[in-house]
């Protein structure tokens, strides 16, 4: 199973998330390269140290988000997750790029030598704050073919955060999953309603029973409510990590290696 063989195990894999600092080119954007790429290596480290099992990299402080994002940002990326590889070869890395440039972040995957991306509107579509986002799983599967990234997996937010699902309100969460897992997602992603609200355990066991393909949390795991999700094969965890619990903030050492000595004692 790809998943296994990535990290080793098919339960409460926890994934540290790299909030890249603003972009060039980006309304936020203040920073040189050489830094952000840096501050990202840096907290790719914090994780690696505290035992965390992988990391994702993405450009959250791009805000406000558009779907066609310009070439410096897929180069940009490509330099940081390139940077993060080097300094910390051995730990499974992630990218994705807001909002959905899900071709564009499997590119980056292929140049970087990372090894998953998170992409959104896989399956059905969706209104995110961005606007009108429509599936792309066909293309996106046929562009990773295209140009030799297979090895590439593709983990896929289902009714994801951030999102009004209206359009698709006849249509449950299991059925979306199922729909994911038979347009080949290589893994399902289960949110809260926005960054850092707290899943709800019932829907985590509702799409687990109902695919046979790894089931990850994207949002709200904390140290407290962490026992309700160790049956998720993955946690994937940006605001519980960062100083304050912000997700802006910068990784905080502290709050990591908390967290992982609790959930190494659970696991075991």
């Amino acid at each position: 199973m790809k998943f296994l063989n990535l990290f080793g195990r098919l339960k409460s894999v926890v994934i540290g998330m790299i909030h890249v600092k603003a972009l060039p080119g980006t309304p936020l954007s203040s920073l040189k390269m050489s830094q952000i790429t840096e501050e990202a290596c840096r907290e790719a480290e914090i994780y690696r140290d505290a035992g965390v099992d992988g990391v994702i990299i993405e450009n959250m402080h791009d805000i406000p988000y558009v779907f066609d994002v310009g070439p410096e940002v897929v180069a940009c990326m490509t330099a940081v997750c390139t940077a993060v590889r080097s300094a910390c070869p051995l730990l499974p890395t992630g990218v994705q790029i807001l909002s959905s440039a899900n071709q564009q972040a499997l590119a980056v995957a292929l140049a970087s030598g990372v090894d998953f991306i998170r992409a959104e509107g896989f399956v059905f579509s969706h209104v995110a704050d961005e606007g009108l986002l429509n599936a792309c799983a066909g293309d996106l599967l046929r562009y990773r073919r295209r140009i030799g990234a297979d090895h590439v997996q593709i983990f896929t937010d289902v009714k994801k955060k951030h999102s009004s699902h209206a359009l698709t309100s006849d249509v449950s969460i299991e059925e979306t999953a199922r729909a994911a897992e038979f347009f080949l997602s290589d893994g399902l992603i289960i949110t809260g309603t926005a960054t850092g609200v707290q899943a709800d355990p019932q829907e985590l066991r509702e799409v687990s029973r109902s695919v046979n393909i790894p089931v990850l949390i994207g949002s709200g795991v904390t140290f407290d409510n962490m026992e309700s999700y160790l049956d998720a094969s993955g946690i994937i965890i940006g605001s519980h990590f960062k100083l304050g619990g912000h997700w802006a903030n910068a990784v905080d050492p502290h709050r990591v290696k908390r967290f992982m000595g609790k959930i190494r004692s659970l696991r075991e």
